[in-house]
């Protein structure tokens, strides 16, 4: 991600942030900078560690779980209930639609891709699941997959 992509997509959150009445702050952009730049998901405490060793202030932990609740909240993060770890929203981009999150990760490298999923698939796991005697409570999947790069270098 180039700097001028990186500029629209902070300036596409700000927007989201304001629309819904929150405040964008500095501590947030960078946290949201970090987990854009980043090839693999972050958790807390790596978040915390990279932002205290490249920025001039630091930054407890707490505090950045804090800052990933909001940005949570905005719908321009998401966690990884599968490893604890937070992932950028590839939907911030301007014109993007927001759909219900989906993951690839890869088992190797541990990268993560955000992949759109039909509303009639979440809808008929959704049905499968009433049948089989439960109720729904999240229908965000993370699929453990080998990515084309850990594939290639494996072959």
């Amino acid at each position: 991600m180039n700097k001028q992509q990186l500029n629209r997509i902070i300036a596409k959150a700000k927007e989201i942030c304001s629309r819904s009445g929150g405040r964008f702050t500095e501590k947030r952009k960078r946290v949201l900078e970090l987990l854009l730049v980043s090839n693999t998901p972050l958790s807390a405490y790596e978040i915390a560690d990279v932002y205290n060793k490249t920025s001039t202030g630091s930054m407890p932990a707490m505090s950045v779980y804090r800052i990933l609740e909001f940005l949570e909240a905005e719908q321009l993060v998401h966690k990884l209930i599968s490893t604890n770890k937070y992932v950028a929203c590839s939907h911030i981009t301007p014109g993007c639609v927001h759909e219900t999150p989906q993951f690839l990760i890869c088992s190797e490298c541990r990268s993560a891709k955000e992949i759109a999923i039909s509303k009639g698939i979440i809808d008929e796991l959704g049905k499968l699941v009433v049948k089989a005697g439960y109720t729904l409570t999240n229908s965000q999947l993370e699929l453990q997959c080998v990515c084309n790069n850990c594939s290639a270098s494996a072959a």
